[in-house]
């Protein structure tokens, strides 16, 4: 249900912007890479590799194998890029040892095969136009970084490259178990890459020309990745006028030709399929008058080439929906896991809650506890101050009948000075007795 309900939004919104296939510079978008008949050729692309060639499957290119190492492959356009607005999608999958390396090189360069070949941008010298790389240079987990080159910088003779770069993100591409996307969108005013449905960086410093080549290339050291790819395509919208679109601007004779003109009538037929035929791929065709189809064969060319344009359409509207419905995959994804943490965070607030409730109740019980306290000190204190005060009561009683009354110590007193008396009298009394010495 919610596939009908995009690819309905999608056709609505396509009645205003749709996007064209231009099948020469693609592959990848209807199935199979390579034809049965082609045997291991791609039509309209170009193989280079060394020591060894890409491998071709029915449903990607393998740029570089996981064994052995030090490999190169590339894959190129035979024709050129007529469009200044245009959308680039690859589809990629990088797989590798713990410790493997290498990089991808996605170009669009002019005379690429000849100026480019399997180099990567570290390697490549001089070359005139864009290449965007991904690598693990600077970043463990991995990088995208976008070069441009007008062809006087000889890229192969720098010490760190990585400097030249216009834009970068960060983006972990080993071993995730799915191919993954870059689109490059150039509109009007912007450059724009973006890896996975994100945007990775945008630019509006420059705009590239007509007349440059699509490429992929890769490169491996010693312990290699295997680089495979699965689809470029390549597209653009009705709005954009190209060098290959000039035949478009021709309109057709509204005037049906005589009986006698036939030749000139089947020439001009011709030559207005022909103009369909360049066409279809990069545009909306234009409308005919019917009186000029005079022959069968002209009204099935015409027919074949209407359903062809549709089929296109129909399959880039496909594409899109299928995107759209991956990023919604994803973002039900994402919202799943915003949801468990939610639920994780709740679980947490009940705990939190409960804790609450236990500390409350561990603050009543310690007041209770203090309370207890406070009595039972209490009770102690007067315990303890009544036996001290029966303590004193006793020990006062005790020293008041052990100390001796006033009585007897008025008679020590007195008996103690009378004695001393005495003692004075005798003394006097024998001294006065004692005879007298004369000397």
């Amino acid at each position: 249900m919610r596939l009908d309900f995009t690819l309905t939004a999608l056709l609505a919104a396509g009645l205003s912007q749709a996007q064209y296939l231009i099948s020469e510079l693609s592959f990848g978008h209807a199935g199979r890479i390579s034809p049965a008949e082609s045997r291991g050729q791609i039509p309209n692309f170009v193989l280079q590799g060394a020591p060894q060639m890409p491998e071709v499957l029915s449903n990607r290119i393998i740029l570089t194998p996981l064994a052995p190492g030090n490999q190169r492959g590339a894959v190129w356009s035979q024709q050129s890029l007529q469009r200044s607005q245009w959308i680039a999608d690859v589809d990629f999958r990088v797989n590798g040892p713990d410790r493997g390396g290498g990089n991808l090189n996605i170009w669009l360069a002019r005379n690429g095969p000849g100026a480019v070949g399997s180099s990567s941008v570290y390697t490549v010298g001089k070359f005139d136009g864009l290449a965007l790389v991904l690598d693990k240079t600077g970043s463990s987990g991995g990088m995208i970084r976008g070069y441009l080159n007008d062809g006087t910088t000889d890229f192969g003779s720098k010490q760190r490259v990585e400097e030249l770069a216009f834009g970068h993100c960060s983006y972990s591409y080993r071993n995730l178990g799915r191919p993954s996307q870059i689109k490059m969108r150039q509109s009007s005013t912007t450059f724009r890459v973006e890896i996975d449905g994100q945007l990775c960086f945008e630019t509006n410093k420059f705009s590239l020309p007509s007349g440059y080549q699509f490429g992929v290339t890769a490169a491996t050291p010693d312990t290699p990745d295997s680089f495979e790819v699965f689809k470029l395509v390549v597209m653009s919208d009705n709005s954009d006028t190209g060098t290959d679109n000039t035949n478009k601007q021709q309109t057709p004779n509204k005037n049906p030709p005589s009986n006698n003109n036939n030749d000139n009538s089947n020439s001009n037929n011709n030559n207005n399929n022909n103009a369909k035929k360049d066409t279809y791929d990069g545009g909306e065709l234009a409308d005919e008058n019917p009186d000029i189809f005079q022959t069968s064969k002209t009204q099935f060319m015409d027919l074949h080439n209407r359903l062809q344009s549709t089929n296109h359409q129909l399959s880039s509207l496909h594409r899109v929906a299928s995107r759209h419905q991956q990023q919604d995959e994803k973002r039900h994804e994402e919202i799943m896991q915003i949801m468990s943490q939610l639920r994780t965070g709740l679980a947490k607030v009940d705990e939190i809650n409960e804790l609450q409730g236990r500390i409350t109740d561990l603050d009543k019980e310690i007041q209770g506890l203090r309370r207890e306290l406070t009595r039972k000190f209490q009770a102690n204190e007067r315990s303890v101050k009544a036996v001290l005060n029966d303590h004193h009561s006793s020990l006062s009683e005790a020293l008041i009948d052990s100390t001796p009354g006033h009585r007897f110590l008025i008679f020590v007193f007195f008996g103690t000075q009378g004695l001393v008396i005495t003692a004075y009298l005798v003394y006097k009394r024998r001294r006065n007795s004692m005879p007298k010495k004369y000397l």
